[in-house]
């Protein structure tokens, strides 16, 4: 029996607003993030993820009080990311509420922190969040929201992730990120063809169609979305509805 998909609303915030960008850029405002992660969990979310997208790159810590916040507001698995460097900031952030972190920088620069995060907490709590780009050399990550290219290939490091006690793979496809045009199908297929691990696809969502085809051509486990949730182009109960008739397990 195949395990039901999940639909997962991501809230990147700076400055303490939920902001949407497309690859990675021209950042918009898109509303409250406690009010928005309210509704998302009382319209039937079954993950919530919260990105504190600038942290890395401001080389600072994800605000403790926002998560606390947000937590209280909310009865589904929450992920939160961005700065988070050590075991102590992962202590701090499911002290605040979270039930699971997401590294990325981090964990590029110390794969150490991968397996240390797997022993303290269980491998549950470790999401491997990965931000790529294809390029002539194939899928190369990036570090610091997306601004800085490194020599790690996505499946490679995917792999490496999974060995270290990863729990699941977030994996953002940079040049489809906020295009609206659908997912990285094919990378998602051969990631999730690599991997025992669940993994979270990210960048693209448009339309209905696009998270059909994610759990059919990209053989995802969960699909992500941000900007068709925040400014009502797509309802999650009617997704899932959709998804149904399409004979997608769904929550």
């Amino acid at each position: 029996m195949a395990l039901a998909k999940r639909i997962i609303p991501c809230l990147d915030i700076k400055d303490g607003q939920t902001v949407k960008g497309t690859n990675f850029v021209n950042l918009r405002q898109a509303g409250d993030p406690i009010e928005l992660a309210k509704a998302y969990s009382e319209q039937g979310a079954d993950e919530l993820v919260f990105l504190d997208i600038t942290a890395s790159h401001e080389g600072r810590k994800t605000f403790t009080e926002l998560v606390t916040r947000i937590a209280a507001n909310i009865s589904i698995p929450f992920t939160v990311g961005g700065g988070i460097n050590e075991l102590t900031d992962v202590d701090r952030l499911l002290n605040a509420g979270a039930d699971k972190v997401s590294i990325n920088s981090s964990a590029m620069r110390d794969p150490g922190l991968i397996d240390e995060i797997a022993k303290h907490f269980g491998t549950q709590v470790c999401v491997l969040a990965v931000d790529a780009k294809q390029t002539t050399a194939g899928w190369k990550c990036y570090l610091n929201g997306g601004r800085v290219e490194t020599e790690k290939e996505l499946f490679t490091w995917a792999k490496e992730g999974q060995e270290r006690g990863a729990g699941e793979i977030l994996f953002t496809s940079m040049d489809h990120d906020g295009v609206k045009t659908g997912y990285a199908n094919e990378a998602l297929a051969t990631l999730s063809g690599q991997l025992s691990i669940p993994v979270i696809a990210s960048g693209g969502a448009g339309q209905k169609e696009h998270f059909l085809e994610v759990f059919t051509k990209g053989k995802a486990d969960a699909a992500l979305a941000a900007s068709v949730f925040h400014f009502g182009e797509i309802k999650i109960p009617e997704l899932k509805s959709y998804l149904c008739a399409q004979g997608i397990s769904v929550r």
